[in-house]
């Protein structure tokens, strides 16, 4: 009978793939309609992608660093986030939302031009 892999190794395996790892972020970033974004979700998210990119004798010299930035305030998180995974092989990116043409036409700003 063929043995399994407990879900954690699995998991690391997988994300040791860094596209992999780039898709297991971003559907921790999204959140749906209403949802509400939970921190320590995040955090295991990026300790999960930290473990399997990084060399194992950093690992904890990334957990240590991750916890030290998420713990901040304001806009040096975002920036300190994005030198933390490019350490990693990634890189943080914003995107055009599948919705755009939606919120461009109902907004405010574009409601309030008038020719």
């Amino acid at each position: 009978m063929p043995k399994s892999l407990p879900y954690h190794d699995f998991l690391i395996l997988q994300l040791k793939d860094p596209s992999y790892a780039a898709v297991y972020l971003e559907t921790h970033f999204e959140l749906d309609e209403g949802e509400s974004p939970d921190p320590e979700l995040l955090r295991l998210a990026l300790s999960h992608v930290a473990e399997a990119l990084g060399s194992p004798d950093k690992a904890k010299i990334y957990q240590k660093k991750l916890d030290e930035l998420l713990s901040q305030r304001g806009s040096d998180v975002i920036y300190n986030l994005g030198t933390w995974l490019q350490l990693l092989g990634l890189k943080l990116t914003v995107a055009v939302g599948d919705d755009t043409q939606e919120i461009v036409e109902n907004s405010p700003a574009n409601s309030e031009v008038l020719v």
